[in-house]
């Protein structure tokens, strides 16, 4: 039976080939992520964001500093971290835009505040 072939390395500038998505030298730089329905956002997130986003067309953050931008995102306000509760709990989603969201996520998210 043929197999796959291979393609390049996705860490940037390696000219390595491999049958995955990183070389074995990349390969613990990139530890696998679970597919997004893994991690909670299957059919069922798709419907009710989708839904969300209807009812509240404008980013959240955009519209506090004047601006009128479409929503495209539906965030979690508090991250859910695998918590069911907080996960499906419509008062911990926002609307935003890509970039708010990102910034967010970049900023608050990947740098999370401890409360003791």
């Amino acid at each position: 039976m043929p197999r796959k072939a291979l393609k390049p390395c996705k860490h940037p500038g390696c000219p390595n080939l491999t049958d995955g998505l990183y070389c074995a030298e990349h390969q613990f730089l990139h530890p696998d992520r679970p597919s997004a329905a893994k991690r909670g956002y299957g059919s069922r997130w798709q419907r009710l964001s989708k839904a969300y986003l209807r009812r509240h067309p404008l980013c959240v953050r955009c519209k506090a500093q004047g601006r009128f931008t479409a929503a495209t995102v539906v965030d979690h306000i508090i991250p859910h971290r695998g918590d069911p509760h907080l996960m499906w709990d419509e008062s911990n989603w926002q609307a935003l835009c890509k970039s708010c969201h990102d910034h967010k996520t970049w900023t608050e998210d990947r740098n999370p505040v401890y409360r003791y």
